[in-house]
């Protein structure tokens, strides 16, 4: 059976070695030695900056989709409430047909809320299956996307803190000899990228919903997800090479920042951070969002009207 995964991420592949390939090369250009583990690392860093920034439009996307989402939540009740207890089919589509409408109508829909996740995830599995193959094509001097064999030896040799960049929390516990660099800059980074993910998540929860969204049954489901996600991804970081999670904690850093600066500068209408922000604003003599003009009654001059005065006639000269 052919690898279906591993076909459609070859131009992802390739995408991410050039991008890499071309920090690392600047670095060195820089005096940085090709096979330090700490080039090959800003190197990594420099992939998620070009990646994130690229994401931006993205991004603004999701910020409107997820504000639609939140704005429809009245109307979605209004909908499950009219359609509760019926399951036959007729009823269902329906629902379905009105649902579609609601999003059409709000200008959003479920699936641009995850379009920056979505849009990633490629170019992550695309980074683990390069990284994870570096051990096995430097010992068959192969290279991998845009890296040459020299420069995947290069990478297979480089580490930070003595820990390997291409070596994984699992692999060391399950060999017989375990690097114990390798085991506690594991803990460290699945730690730090846990942490990370959660207070995320945590920050649009508590700051950037509006009171309407925070009462509604999506919010149950995204409460859930709160906790389950990092826990999902800290699970499955124990098999991811360290370089991989150098990757995925600086994704999060990135968005935990952004996340960040939306909240404080461009509130959600309706959360306890637009309260915040309207606070502010008054407190600087801004005027509040959303408030009206008040227009100043202007007063009309009236010129009062006084005695015509009449012409005085001058006298002619006598002739």
């Amino acid at each position: 059976m052919p690898d279906i995964l591993g076909t459609i991420l070859v131009p992802f592949k390739w995408l991410v070695s050039v991008i890499m390939l071309g920090f690392h090369e600047g670095l060195t250009a820089l005096g940085m030695p090709g096979d330090n583990g700490w080039t090959w690392t800003l190197s990594i860093i420099g992939l998620v900056l070009v990646i994130r920034a690229a994401l931006i439009p993205v991004f603004v996307k999701q910020i409107k989709a997820q504000r639609g989402m939140q704005a429809l939540q009245p109307e979605m009740k209004k909908l499950q409430q009219k359609y509760k207890g019926k399951t036959d089919q007729i009823s269902r589509q329906a629902m379905s047909q009105e649902q579609m409408a609601l999003y059409k109508a709000h200008g959003t829909n479920p699936f641009s809320a995850c379009l920056p996740m979505l849009i990633q995830m490629p170019f992550f599995f695309s980074l683990f299956q390069v990284l994870s193959g570096v051990s096995h094509a430097s010992q068959n001097a192969q290279g991998i996307g845009a890296l040459s064999p020299e420069q995947v030896q290069q990478f297979d040799r480089a580490d930070i803190f003595s820990a390997p960049l291409s070596a994984a929390f699992l692999p060391q516990v399950q060999g017989g000899d375990v690097n114990v660099a390798v085991v506690v800059l594991s803990v460290i980074m699945i730690l730090a990228m846990i942490a990370s993910q959660f207070i995320t998540q945590k920050q649009i929860m508590s700051k950037n919903m509006s009171d309407e969204a925070m009462a509604s049954p999506f919010m149950r489901q995204q409460k859930l997800m709160l906790y389950v996600l990092p826990l999902v991804f800290g699970i499955g970081g124990i098999n991811f090479p360290i370089g991989v999670l150098i990757y995925w904690t600086t994704t999060n850093l990135w968005t935990m920042g952004q996340q960040f600066f939306v909240i404080r500068r461009m509130p959600t209408p309706g959360s306890p951070a637009y309260r915040e922000y309207q606070e502010r604003r008054v407190a600087k003599g801004l005027p509040l969002l959303g408030a009206k003009k008040v227009e100043e009654p202007t007063e009309e001059v009236v010129e009062s009207k006084g005695q015509r005065v009449q012409p005085q006639r001058k006298n002619r000269k006598k002739k």
